[in-house]
């Protein structure tokens, strides 16, 4: 729908009374730029055009939440990207990972972002935390025909809730395609890899989790969803490719730095090497005998 504008500066839809939702005011004034609203050729899934994200967990701990999410989009059987973020700060105090439709996602986290913003910008108070999980549950269910041609997206939302004692403040929302919107306890994951990340979680997981122990339990999981799912790419130390961790406590959203993640990284790559190599690291090759290789 074109925007009109009948005597120049903003078009009317803009200056009516719209609540305090930009998604209503976008569905007004501009539906074409809504995520969702593009239609597939009738003999063509979204898995064989687009590239799809995997693997997102989440899990609470002493002081909060914290989601974390692995680097590799693919399309079909093909690594489509190495580097991809799936995981965003939504605002101070909560965060969302995404698996699905890479782009599509992506364009709905950003709808996401500005509708909190607008909120507060119209309403001047944050939205509760169960208010925003409600309304990114109404972007979903506006996604549901295209979801249903492949291009599903199925996000996982953390956040702190200010309003809740501090020992529970730490909350998980996951959700259906359809816009089912469902509070997890303790732990999550979502994904192809999510059967593999949950019963790593199940085992490493324990309640008074210090931020360390709850950022190696994610990290953990992360392993072991890539070690079985061919969709989830696990750390990439060549290429410096570390998971994206957020955490999300009392003093507000938080990215750790790559150099913290690393060194997780290493600690379990070690580990894991002490446990399950079948043979001893072969000697370094000398590079100065013979002046050859």
């Amino acid at each position: 729908m074109p925007i009109e504008h009948s005597r120049g500066g903003l078009p009317p839809s803009y200056l009516n009374a719209n609540g305090s939702s930009f998604t209503e005011l976008l569905r007004n004034s501009a539906p074409d730029l809504l995520p969702g609203r593009r239609a597939l050729p009738g003999d063509m899934t979204g898995r064989d055009v687009a590239p799809h994200g995997t693997t997102i967990v989440a899990a609470t701990y002493e002081s909060g939440v914290m989601i974390a999410g692995d680097r590799r989009a693919t399309m079909g059987n093909v690594i489509a990207q190495r580097d991809i973020e799936k995981v965003f700060a939504t605002d101070s105090h909560s965060a969302i990972g995404i698996a699905g439709a890479a782009g599509i996602a992506i364009e709905m986290v950003r709808l996401f972002q500005v509708e909190l913003e607008h909120y507060e910008k119209i309403e001047g108070a944050t939205l509760s935390l169960d208010g925003k999980a409600n309304r990114l549950a109404q972007m979903l269910k506006g996604n549901l025909s295209i979801a249903l041609q492949g291009l599903a997206v199925v996000p996982i939302f953390v956040g702190y809730d200010t309003e809740t004692p501090h020992e529970d403040a730490g909350r998980i929302f996951s959700y259906d395609i359809t816009g089912g919107c469902y509070e997890e306890r303790f732990y999550h994951s979502i994904g192809s890899g999510s059967m593999f990340a949950k019963s790593s979680l199940k085992k490493l997981w324990s309640q008074g989790l210090n931020r360390d122990d709850a950022t190696y339990a994610l990290i953990e999981a992360l392993y072991d969803a890539a070690d079985d799912d061919t969709a989830t790419g696990g750390p990439d130390s060549t290429r410096g490719l570390f998971p994206i961790i957020y955490t999300i406590d009392r003093d507000g959203t938080t990215r750790l730095p790559d150099n913290d993640i690393e060194n997780v990284c290493r600690r379990i790559d070690q580990e894991r090497a002490t446990r399950l190599r079948r043979t001893p690291l072969p000697p370094m090759l000398d590079s100065t005998e013979d002046g050859q290789l």
